[in-house]
């Protein structure tokens, strides 16, 4: 799929004190260890753990209150429409707040996959529907810490092409989002010093015709 944005961003947008207000609330939750998509809520061997880790390393919380989404989601909406991509979406997933320590990371991978959703559950309002806009807030200042640079990666890891990835550095400011097409490549690198904090947000809409 052809674009001209492959991300749209907003610079210190979320006041500090929610932002505060967000990582006091998360610290408070149960926390779990991060996964990638395909090992889902199944119990892990030590050897799937290891390898799973090589892959994506990290802590979270699952959030769910609606006064969090209504402080972002209209930014999402905003560059939906402005990036040029006018995606119809009409749900999100549960925010991820995700705790980044020292040496902890995410490699390279994109949010969304071939297959829609299909939940046992037949009324869940995710069924048929795909990840389409991804949304990442940054709720600790890029002065806390060292290295966590989020990447994009433009050729989508097409080995035929260039390469052509870019540091995100628009997000390091506390508060600011970037939007993003979910089908992106993107890479959280290793934190070299101190803790990067932020809160990720899926939006679900029904596949591309």
């Amino acid at each position: 799929m052809n674009i001209s944005n492959y991300y749209w961003y907003f610079k210190s947008a979320i006041p500090p004190k929610i932002c505060d207000d967000i990582i006091k609330y998360g610290l408070t939750q149960a926390e779990t260890m991060a996964r990638t998509g395909g090992y889902g809520d199944k119990e892990l061997t030590k050897d799937q753990v290891r390898d799973m880790k090589r892959k994506r390393n990290s802590d979270l919380v699952w959030l769910t209150d609606t006064w969090i989404y209504k402080e972002l989601h209209p930014y999402i909406h905003q560059a939906n429409k402005a990036a040029g991509w006018n995606y119809e979406w009409d749900r999100s997933e549960s925010c991820q707040f995700t705790k980044y320590k020292l040496n902890q990371y995410y490699d390279w991978h994109c949010d969304s996959w071939d297959k829609p959703y299909k939940r046992d559950d037949k009324n869940s309002p995710d069924n048929g529907k795909i990840r389409k806009l991804s949304m990442t807030c940054q709720l600790t200042d890029g002065s806390e810490y060292e290295g966590g640079e989020l990447e994009f990666d433009f050729r989508n890891l097409d080995p035929d092409k260039k390469r052509n990835v870019k540091k995100c550095t628009e997000i390091l400011p506390k508060g600011s989002l970037v939007v993003f097409p979910s089908f992106v490549w993107h890479r959280v690198c290793p934190v070299k010093s101190g803790e990067r904090n932020s809160l990720v947000i899926w939006n679900l809409g029904y596949p591309f015709q």
